[in-house]
């Protein structure tokens, strides 16, 4: 049994839990392979070889749950940790609202086409990644006589299984794969001070990864970029977000469509769907279908197969995201949306993010600018979702006259997600993934900048 794959392990779990007595039982399991290779300033620091393999069983029994995960996977251990969920299940509180997806919402869901596993990572030597660290770290040393220290370049490379079964006949699993590279440099400044800047690429596939130096040279740019940073006085001017940035503010947006946040009253959206909630150049989707995508799933944390979900279309919020628990408390579907842990409860939220580009070249929305802050940095979680208040520390460029004039630092910037949605009046036709969101560049004509 110790050797079995995550997906005979959920299949004999749910099997056992149901011939316990379970009314309603599901089985989340996955193993994984993961190594990373560490280099700073051109030496070997760090390398990491680790091997998991972990459930998660839920049973429940008249409306009581429990969950309880394990990584031992003995004959007896596994027996004991089947009889302690039940034991558990029997003794927590009742909720009417709890219970599995109904038969009629399972899909035969197939990861063919969705592009999960990449068969060239498992093959990667210690080799090839700290070949891929070193090429990183030093095309960022090399990029510019200004940067004078590093904190280190990471190769990282994943592969495994993820697995699911229940007791209504839902089984199913696939592989998937992953691999990033991200460095962190350092720039002299004035007065002895040191710009950091860190890049990386994030993908299912090898293929698909931005080249090590490439991503050594970006974070390079962007440390030196900083150098001669001033501070600001207060003022309210359009601000740009850079394609990251703009994928932060999306994140932001995506967790106040959740059903959970709906229940629970939690989201200045409540009660707004079907509404213009903003411009009409803002569309926001979910979509966890995309081949290749980091969040890309044939199905969700309950069975259901994925879909592809509009949140906001031209300025029109058109649905939160729900689990099949918030749907049934809120009197709505399932939207497939169920994310899980393997020791945690599902819970609705987005898995692949995606804001949709626009028509506009980012340089022309720059240039359109007479003064303003093109953003590159937000720092700290000042981002109330009941109210929608937000306030970000925040760094960047200060736009003069359609053009980034110098570097800015320690500014802070605010407003309510409200107006600021509907204050967007452009958006980039440059999208860029970010692990597993997308976003272009996009700018919000009137923000509150403050400074010194």
């Amino acid at each position: 049994m110790p050797d079995d794959t995550p997906f005979q392990l959920a299949i004999r779990a749910v099997e056992m839990a149901v011939a316990a007595g379970a009314e309603q039982c599901d089985a989340f399991a996955q193993g994984y392979n993961e190594t990373s290779a560490t280099v700073r300033l051109g030496e070997v620091e760090k390398l990491i070889e680790a091997g998991s393999k972990s459930l998660g069983l839920r049973v429940i029994n008249q409306g009581r749950t429990a969950i309880c995960s394990t990584s031992d996977f003995t004959d007896e251990a596994f027996e004991t940790f089947v009889r302690d969920t039940m034991e558990m299940a029997n003794i927590s509180a009742p909720d009417e609202f709890a219970g599995l997806p109904e038969q009629h919402q399972f899909a035969k869901p197939r990861a063919d086409g969705l592009r999960l596993f990449d068969e060239s990572i498992p093959g990667m030597s210690v080799e090839q990644r700290l070949s891929m660290a070193k090429e990183c770290e030093a095309a960022a040393m090399d990029a510019d006589p200004r940067i004078s220290n590093s904190d280190g370049s990471t190769v990282s490379t994943r592969f495994g299984e993820v697995a699911l079964a229940n007791s209504r006949g839902f089984q199913a699993g696939y592989p998937a794969t992953s691999v990033d590279v991200v460095v962190e440099v350092m720039a002299d400044d004035a007065d002895g001070k040191k710009r950091n800047a860190y890049w990386y690429s994030a993908e299912r596939s090898l293929h698909r990864l931005v080249s090590p130096a490439e991503v050594g040279r970006i974070a390079a740019r962007r440390a030196v970029d900083q150098v001669g940073a001033r501070k600001m006085d207060t003022r309210q001017v359009p601000v740009v977000f850079e394609p990251m940035m703009a994928a932060a503010l999306a994140r932001d947006l995506a967790g106040c469509a959740t059903g959970s946040a709906l229940y629970r009253g939690s989201t200045f959206l409540a009660g707004r769907a079907g509404e213009v909630i903003a411009s009409p150049l803002l569309s926001l989707v979910d979509d966890p279908t995309v081949p290749g995508g980091l969040g890309s799933r044939p199905f969700d944390g309950e069975g259901l197969a994925s879909i592809r979900n509009p949140i906001v279309a031209a300025g029109i919020f058109k649905r939160f995201l729900f689990d099949c628990y918030t749907a049934r408390r809120t009197g709505n579907e399932s939207t497939a949306s169920a994310q899980r842990g393997i020791g945690s409860s599902p819970s609705p939220g987005a898995s692949g993010l995606i804001l949709e580009a626009g028509e506009t070249d980012p340089g022309a929305i720059i240039g359109d600018v007479q003064e303003g802050l093109y953003l590159t940095t937000l720092m700290g979680f000042g981002f109330n979702p009941t109210t929608g208040d937000y306030s970000r520390g925040a760094a960047g460029f200060w736009i003069e006259n359609g053009e980034l004039a110098f570097p800015v630092t320690e500014v802070n910037i605010s407003g309510r997600m409200d107006e600021m949605l509907r204050d967007i009046d452009a958006v980039g036709n440059d999208l860029q993934t970010f692990g597993s969101t997308s976003a272009p560049t996009v700018r919000i004509s009137r923000m509150t900048v403050s400074g010194t």
